[in-house]
């Protein structure tokens, strides 16, 4: 029976309080007031998270829909390497993930979702149509890491001519030099640069800037340059005995395992650091023999295992293949005997007691810097701040970061090298509210446990052999649905609201549906702090908090006079041509 009516009567228009400010500047369509970018940035967390951008719930909502080809080319667009980073991505979204708040249970795991779309589509190459036709303008990039190669694509979907330079003979930069095998398929690798390389990007291929090539023909013969090259040049511990013969730094010893299959390592192995690097040397290490019955290896670190930076997971890892961690242990000086390294000296963290480690291999996953040398090739060249034209991005410019990290920063300096180029901003964000009438969750998948990732059997990993295969179709979907939809907004009109208490009877969660006295807004419209009442008698409004939202719709079902509405918010970019936003201007 529908009780609308009488309810509706309980209420007549002149009590209610006038409607606040709604959350977005528009009901349905375009916009780009402060405060729609404030709601997507706030109620999205997990991809305001992500340094790319990624648009984290429309894929994970296509792949729940088992979509994945559209999953992985949302991800294309946004991240440049979706199978790539769906292994070792260091996954800043999960932390900020919704479903990980106390209370809600796990994080989704988003990465491996980014994985799966990969997984499950098709193996032809996704080439992106350009936004732009051909500039006329040329542009270097120096180094084919994920940074060089994420601005050439960038540069190339703008309409520029791209050639890329790569002192190594593969491209890839830190993918092929520093990833292990047995973490990234190099297969994963190629194809994922043969879609950046088959929008007509060249790549030259053992052609190192200021040996093969002057840095002063580039400044010469290209519109602009982008220095990517990286961060390669070791950060070696300074302390008594550091020129001994069997200490190494841990990106040269990847990089030679990586590029010939291997390398001698001693009976005593021991690795220096906290982060990518040192996880990957000491797995890797751990494959080459050196934990056996007649060898020794051990992680030390200086600080906590809470501050280490490395792939979530990775000390799981490190501990299922039996490498031991030592934290709070900080590198006072090599030990020898008659000019040999027998093994290191530590202090533990603030205090002044010491212990020896016994080694005849130290590999320093200690960070590294850019190296600049081959800027200053010649004396006219010493600083590149004079130069208008040259561009800096990634690693090269922030320092050693991850490579989400790399990607996000390229694609910034992108957009600001096509700003000089062309002397107009041609990319611009606009917010695209759309009617929707279902999320596709349900309060069910809540339920649903988070999805661990199948890997091989210890007995059975190897140096080459990927060590996580993924999920199945099911368990990919499944993790999926978990996704709460962030980028839906259930809201309440005010003016149709009769106050009635169908909706906080139905509400999910204690918090996601609130009785207020006020809520306040900034002169933007955005709401800044409200004030929460237990009281009917001093309600004035009944409220949506978004954060605490899960996007069931329990809510639109329950209200009898239809005064809650559902829109999907998204983050689009328009293309502009030419003339074409100040035509519009006029137009309006």
């Amino acid at each position: 029976m529908d009780f609308s009516g009488q309810i509706k009567s309980l209420f007549k228009p002149a009590e209610r309080p006038h409607a606040p400010t709604a959350e977005l500047s528009v009901k349905n369509g375009k916009c780009s007031a402060d405060k729609d970018f404030q709601w997507l940035e706030t109620n999205v967390p997990c991809r305001t998270a992500c340094p790319a951008g990624t648009d984290i719930p429309a894929y994970l909502t296509a792949v729940a829909d088992e979509n994945f080809e559209e999953a992985y080319r949302i991800n294309l667009i946004d991240n440049v390497f979706p199978a790539v980073l769906g292994r070792v991505c260091s996954r800043p979204c999960e932390p900020a993930c919704r479903h990980g708040y106390e209370g809600l249970g796990d994080s989704v795991a988003i990465c491996f979702s980014k994985r799966s779309a990969a997984d499950f589509q098709s193996l032809e190459p996704v080439l992106l149509d350009p936004w732009f036709p051909d500039s006329g303008k040329k542009v270097a990039v120096i180094g084919s890491g994920v940074a060089g190669l994420t601005a050439a694509r960038q540069l190339k979907l703008m309409g520029h001519a791209v050639t890329v330079f790569e002192k190594h003979d593969t491209p890839g930069g830190m993918l092929n030099q520093g990833i292990p095998e047995f973490r990234l398929p190099r297969k994963t690798i190629d194809r994922e640069i043969g879609q950046i390389t088959g929008l007509g990007i060249e790549i030259r291929c053992n052609t190192a800037i200021g040996t093969d090539v002057p840095f002063s023909n580039l400044l010469e013969d290209y519109d602009a340059v982008v220095m990517a090259a990286g961060t390669l040049k070791p950060n070696l511990l300074n302390i008594p005995g550091h020129e001994l013969h069997g200490i190494r730094h841990g990106l040269d010893f990847l990089l030679e395992v990586n590029e010939t299959g291997g390398t001698a390592i001693g009976r005593n192995v021991i690795v220096i650091g906290g982060g990518f690097t040192a996880m990957d040397c000491a797995r890797t290490a751990q494959r080459l023999g050196a934990k056996t019955a007649q060898w020794d290896l051990k992680v030390l670190y200086r600080r906590s295992k809470e501050v280490m930076r490395v792939t979530p997971g990775e000390l799981e890892e490190l501990d299922t293949e039996g490498v031991p961690l030592e934290c709070h242990a900080t590198p006072v000086a090599y030990l020898q005997e008659n000019g040999k390294l027998t093994g290191m000296r530590f202090q533990r963290t603030g205090t002044h007691e010491e212990f020896d480690v016994p080694a005849d291999t130290v590999l320093l996953a200690t960070g590294q810097f850019p190296d600049r040398a081959w800027e200053g090739c010649t004396s006219e060249f010493q600083s590149l701040e004079q130069y208008g034209k040259v561009f800096a991005a990634g690693d090269y410019a922030s320092g050693a970061s991850s490579l989400v990290d790399a990607i996000g920063h390229a694609k910034e300096m992108a957009e600001k090298l096509d700003l000089f180029l062309m002397g107009e901003n041609r990319l611009e964000r606009t917010v695209q509210v759309d009617d929707a009438s279902s999320t596709g969750r349900t309060k069910a998948m809540d339920k649903i446990p988070r999805q661990g990732m199948p890997a091989l059997p210890v007995a059975e990993r190897s140096l080459l052999g990927e060590v996580e295969t993924g999920y199945d179709k099911k368990a990919a979907t499944q993790e999926a649905e978990r996704c709460y939809r962030c980028h839906y907004k259930f809201e309440i009109d005010q003016d149709k609201c009769i106050k009635c208490d169908w909706c906080l009877k139905a509400k999910p969660r204690p918090e996601c549906i609130l009785m207020l006295k006020s809520i306040e807004h900034d002169e933007e419209g955005r709401a800044v702090s409200w004030e929460p009442t237990d009281y009917v008698r001093e309600m004035n409004l009944i409220w949506i908090n978004q954060d605490a939202c899960i996007r069931c719709g329990a809510c639109l079902k329950a209200c009898p006079v239809d005064a809650i509405n559902l829109q999907k918010v998204s983050l689009t970019t328009d293309y502009l041509t030419k003339g074409r936003k100040a035509r519009e201007e006029e137009s309006e």
